[in-house]
Formats: C-alpha cells, sequence, structure tokens
C-alpha cells in the first residue's frame, strides 16, 4: 500500500495546476453572475445552477484533497497555494487543518481512530460526526461576516440559493459518496474501502471519481482526474 502522504509528480504537472484552478475559476465566474441573476422559482435553470454550484463547490473540495496528496502540482509551494485557496473558497475551510485530519482518515481508515468514520455505521449520526470534524465556529463566524458583507451588494435570495445552499448540498455530496457508501458496513479488504461499479459518467457526476474509493486508498496520490484510469487496470 502506498503512503497517504504519496506526492503524484508526473501525473500532476502541468495538469492538475490546470484542472485545479479551472475548477476555481469556474466556481467564481458562475457565482459572480449566479448572485445577480433573477430568481424566478418557474425556471428550472434556477434549480440547475444550484446543482452546478454544488458540483463545484464539491470540486473546490475535491482539488483541496488532492493538494494534500501533492497530487495538484510538483511544486509544494503551488501544489500546498492551490489548496489552501481551494478550501477557503468552501465555506473557510482551513487547509493546514484538513490535512492532518485527512492523512489520519487514511492511516486509520475505518477505525475509532478514523476522524471521517463512525461506528454506528448509521447515516445521519455519521454524518453529523463528520461535520463536526470539518465545521468550526471560526468558519460559522466567518461566513456571517462575509454574507453581512456581501448582502450589501447582492439580493439575499441569490447569496443563500447560490452561495450558502450549494455549499450546504455539498456536504452531503461528500459525505455520501466519498465516505458514506465506500467505508458502509464490513469490509475484508486491506483498504477496508468499497469502490463504486465502473461507470465512468456516474462516477465522474456523482464525486469526482471518487467513488472508486479502494482505487483511492491503493494509490492516494492519483488525482481525481486520473482515477478512473486505475479502475480500468
Amino acid at each position: 500500500m502506498q503512503s497517504a502522504s504519496t506526492h503524484s509528480t508526473s501525473a500532476s504537472d502541468p495538469k492538475g495546476l490546470l484542472i485545479g484552478w479551472s475548477i476555481i475559476l469556474l466556481w467564481v465566474l458562475s457565482l459572480a453572475f449566479l448572485l445577480s441573476y433573477p430568481i424566478s422559482w418557474t425556471n428550472p435553470l434556477v434549480y440547475l445552477a444550484v446543482l452546478v454550484q454544488m458540483h463545484l463547490y464539491t470540486g473546490l473540495f475535491i482539488t483541496a484533497h488532492d493538494a494534500m496528496h501533492g497530487g495538484v502540482s510538483a511544486n509544494k509551494t503551488l501544489n500546498h497555494l492551490t489548496g489552501w485557496v481551494a478550501a477557503i473558497l468552501f465555506s473557510f475551510n482551513f487547509y493546514w487543518r484538513l490535512f492532518p485530519r485527512h492523512h489520519a482518515h487514511h492511516r486509520h481508515v475505518a477505525t475509532e481512530e478514523d476522524p471521517d468514520y463512525h461506528l454506528s455505521g448509521k447515516f445521519w449520526i455519521w454524518y453529523l460526526s463528520f461535520i463536526r470534524q470539518y465545521v468550526t465556529w471560526l468558519q460559522i463566524l466567518l461566513m456571517a461576516v462575509a454574507f453581512n458583507i456581501l448582502k450589501l451588494f447582492f439580493p439575499v435570495e441569490n447569496l443563500i440559493l447560490f452561495w450558502m445552499l450549494p455549499a450546504v448540498l455539498s456536504t452531503f455530496q461528500l459525505f455520501y459518496f466519498g465516505t458514506y457508501l465506500p467505508h458502509q458496513g464490513e469490509i475484508e479488504n486491506k483498504h477496508h474501502s468499497h469502490t463504486q461499479r465502473k461507470n465512468h459518467i456516474w462516477a465522474f457526476f456523482s464525486c469526482y471519481f471518487f467513488g472508486y474509493h479502494y482505487e483511492h486508498h491503493d494509490s492516494p496520490g492519483t488525482p481525481w482526474w486520473r482515477l478512473w484510469r486505475l479502475k480500468e487496470k
């Protein structure tokens, strides 16, 4: 098994930086557009926009996650900077706080020492435990301050619908496809991880290929956009 801190070098440059910053830029541009978008509850594009923002939020977290494994760039400064920016944009998460917790997950997967795991196996109890690992009072304070500043310039409805709600929905996407399904129940393999059946389109839209979770634990330095290749093998 590769170490959880494995760095993927040839796999990450130059595409890793391009892909990581493309997700960041798409999130910024999409949000900037949607914060002034006229909301009509009968317009299906409004609901589609919420889902797109949710998926881009998930992409931010996945980018930060890949940076924790060195999968964004072989240049450590650029790698960690990209991860730090992506984490901050995801509701003021702090990259260097997430870093040791995620590596603890890889070292102690599906045990009491795994911060992402809950022995109950029950969805809502596990989800709340998962959220407590990643949400702090400082984040909530910073979100509140940012909200009160942004509402001076943008409609409150847009802020809630396109900035806040997609972030919350994204936590469910990340938890369900990236933690709950992969580590649910008794698993006998060496990584204590399930994996999705091979369907690359569904795997991308569900959680950036992280349903291929055994493959991720088997090669943690492989960035999300190459996990499908491991599945092919």
